[in-house]
């Protein structure tokens, strides 16, 4: 028993980890209420301030990414306990993001600045909506299961873990990855285009895009022709792009 507790709160541990980390990184995007944000003063040289920060975002990537796939967590959870493997993710992936606020270096220099009152409100406002986006995407799926808290809280009772059916609530109707639509509107949509948040844009988008196409041949794998089916019927990230596609061809 006492194991099974410990598991427990080691996932709840690394929940609120997750759940700081989540909110420092909308301070750290929108340069918002944080003692390091985005943007700032330049410490060090264009040349060197962008290869830390290529290197900060090369750091989350592998780690998002290796320890996602299938072979990773079959040799993970020799090491660790099954129910925790989740949760151990959360965590490394928290901490890659600590790292990444932590020695981030701006760049300077702007991109382009909105003046008008009206449109920079409206580009606030979609930032906002990709936030929230993002968040109501995890709990349509279940947030808790993404994030850990339910395999350790099965764990815990003694429950078997049962995996997730496959469903497609709400905007996952509209489009496949509505999660990372958000993500787009969050790192896109702001008055403000430094240099610094352009790279970051740029490289996290092209993360994104890459993640989606290693989610979604694991995702083939293990669901086969159901969800290849919701492939060929749903768009990947633009609502009505398979509607477009079929009318052009």
């Amino acid at each position: 028993m006492l194991k099974r507790v410990s598991v427990f709160l080691y996932g709840v541990l690394c929940y609120g980890v997750f759940f700081a980390t989540f909110l420092y990184a909308v301070g750290f995007v929108c340069n918002l209420y944080v003692p390091r944000s985005m943007d700032g003063p330049p410490s060090a040289s264009l040349a060197v301030g962008l290869a830390v920060d290529l290197a900060l975002l090369l750091l989350f990537a592998a780690q998002h990414s290796i320890m996602a796939r299938p072979a990773f967590k079959a040799w993970w959870t020799r090491l660790i306990p099954e129910p925790a493997e989740r949760s151990t993710y959360v965590l490394a992936s928290s901490l890659a993001l600590i790292v990444l606020f932590a020695y981030w270096e701006p760049l300077g220099g702007v991109v382009w600045s909105v003046t008008d009152r009206t449109a920079a409100i409206v580009l606030y406002s979609l930032c906002a909506f990709g936030w929230l986006l993002v968040l109501v995407a995890t709990f349509l799926i279940n947030h808790f299961d993404l994030f850990g808290l339910r395999q350790v809280w099965l764990y815990l009772t003694g429950q078997p873990y049962t995996h997730l059916t496959f469903r497609t609530p709400g905007p996952y109707r509209l489009v496949r990855h509505p999660l990372y639509v958000g993500w787009f509107f969050a790192f896109w949509a702001t008055p403000t285009m430094t240099l610094t948040h352009l790279v970051f844009a740029l490289a996290t988008s092209g993360y994104i895009l890459i993640a989606i196409q290693l989610e979604e041949h694991d995702l083939v794998q293990h669901l086969g022709a159901e969800y290849s089916d919701y492939r060929k019927r749903v768009p990947m990230l633009i609502p009505g792009a398979s509607l477009l596609r079929s009318r052009q061809s």
